[in-house]
């Protein structure tokens, strides 16, 4: 079955319980190919719990998260083995943390950084990687000439276009994104989020983002899951929702955004 005959995830009943509290409680949806959802929702929603069980990073107490792998098959992320796991999350998936240093390696150059992923999927030829590496930090803005530089002597901004380069360069087909610009002033934001935006549409990713702000989502979502308590209490096209929130909780998260 090609990636156009059904959905790229599938996420059903998750549930993860922390002892006796609840990260998150029967959360179900489907994300397309290309398509990009938005988790909202303030701290403590279970926004980023549910983000860390669809990848793979918490066990579900209940539920389950299905992948459709590149030969079509669907399967149960819950039955791979830890090797498959890891292959997946190196080559088909991206991971975006909020904190640049927790997804780079800041001791190694920027190249080293992009190359690094390469040669986990087998790229061995150094001149290749190389020349890969300087075409994907022109795509994130980064110069060039900082290809030997390591990432901590990088601004906040530029690292975080540094990490989304080292995610994007196997060609994965869904990225996960925990608060991809929470951390960075207000511009350097907006340049973040004009290269995500770019480089999401350039590639026909499938993208998860993990959100507290609802401009953030208007700018990069097709739809939006608003969540409070652990539960999805709205969800639906991004412009709809945010046009005609019916929840009160979605009035008000709306309302906050339309008064700034």
């Amino acid at each position: 079955m090609s990636d156009g005959e059904g959905p790229l995830l599938q996420v059903a009943g998750a549930t993860r319980y922390y002892g006796a509290r609840v990260g998150c409680a029967d959360i179900s949806f489907d994300l397309w190919p290309g398509e990009v959802l938005a988790i909202v929702g303030e701290s403590g929603s279970g926004k980023t719990t549910l983000l860390n069980c669809v990848a793979q990073r918490l066990d579900l107490s209940a539920g389950t998260v299905s992948y459709r792998m590149r030969d079509g098959a669907m399967r149960d992320l819950a039955t791979l083995t830890e090797a498959e796991t890891r292959f997946l999350a190196r080559t088909d998936w991206g991971f975006v943390h909020q904190n640049p240093a927790d997804g780079l390696r800041m001791s190694v150059s920027a190249g080293g950084n992009v190359g690094e992923r390469l040669m986990a999927v087998g790229e061995r030829h150094y001149g290749h990687i190389r020349d890969t590496a300087i075409d994907w930090l022109g795509r994130v803005e980064v110069p060039a000439d900082r290809i030997d530089d390591a990432p901590r002597t990088f601004s906040g901004g530029m690292r975080q276009r540094l990490q989304i380069a080292r995610n994007l360069v196997t060609s994965p087909r869904l990225i996960f994104m925990d608060e991809p610009t929470g951390g960075l002033d207000v511009s350097v934001q907006a340049r973040v989020l004009d290269v995500l935006r770019r480089l999401v549409s350039e590639l026909g990713l499938a993208a998860i983002l993990v959100t507290h702000d609802l401009g953030v989502a208007r700018l990069l979502a097709d739809r939006m899951i608003i969540m409070k308590g652990g539960r999805i209490v709205e969800e639906g096209l991004t412009d709809r929702l945010l046009e005609d929130p019916q929840h009160p909780y979605a009035q008000l998260l709306v309302s906050a955004i339309l008064t700034v």
